[in-house]
């Protein structure tokens, strides 16, 4: 499963990144981003599930880690808000298998 987080990890990081050069490339600016976010309801459907997952994600990652004794989980949370759950949570998964395979051994 490390590879498999690992992998995810990457997936979760680059995509969104990639999306948003893209998207600066095309001419986007920082200002655009809320007026194109509410523009378009499916558009605002997607953030607010987004947003809501993000929560999620955050409140997970802090009891998950306190239940199994896991330190150190700022960079997920980090990952979580700068870059969205699709990278925090992998990252999260990937610490926390770690965490156990290093208790078995």
């Amino acid at each position: 499963m490390i590879g498999t987080y690992r992998v995810l990890c990457v997936f979760g990081l680059v995509l969104p990144y990639a999306a948003l050069a893209l998207w600066i490339i095309e001419g986007g600016s920082v200002g655009q981003i809320w007026t194109q976010v509410v523009d378009n309801r499916l558009s605002l459907m997607a953030w607010l599930d987004v947003i809501v997952t993000a929560i999620v994600v955050i409140r997970f990652i802090r009891v998950d880690a306190r239940r199994e004794r896991i330190g150190g989980v700022s960079a997920p949370l980090a990952g979580t808000c700068l870059v969205g759950p699709s990278f925090g949570l992998p990252l999260y998964l990937l610490m926390r298998e770690k965490a156990r395979t290093a208790a078995a051994e």
